[in-house]
């Protein structure tokens, strides 16, 4: 993965995070919570796909396709991640 692309992943998650938690207000951790899940889920997301070969096959970081590529994958990694350490966080209040 090149500088380009984890850059677009990470402010992509961070992003993806933030309209997750403002959509989910039950799920949200607020600004600051929902920017740093949002950063790890774009990272990773954007690694994984990168991984399985989702990316590659869109072109690079620098042509139209790598960009779309990046920042979905990002912004939907982003929010699932807020989504899961919301669930978790919520399951270990109860517990």
């Amino acid at each position: 993965m090149d500088i380009i692309g984890l850059l677009l992943n990470l402010i992509s998650g961070a992003v993806g995070g933030n309209l997750a938690g403002a959509l989910m207000q039950d799920k949200s951790l607020g600004t600051v919570g929902n920017s740093i899940a949002g950063v790890l889920g774009g990272g990773i997301g954007g690694a994984l796909l990168q991984a399985v070969g989702v990316l590659a096959s869109s072109g690079g970081a620098d042509s139209l396709g790598g960009i779309v590529g990046n920042v979905a994958s990002g912004g939907v990694g982003g929010a699932v991640l807020l989504v899961i350490v919301s669930l978790v966080k919520r399951a270990m209040a109860t517990a």
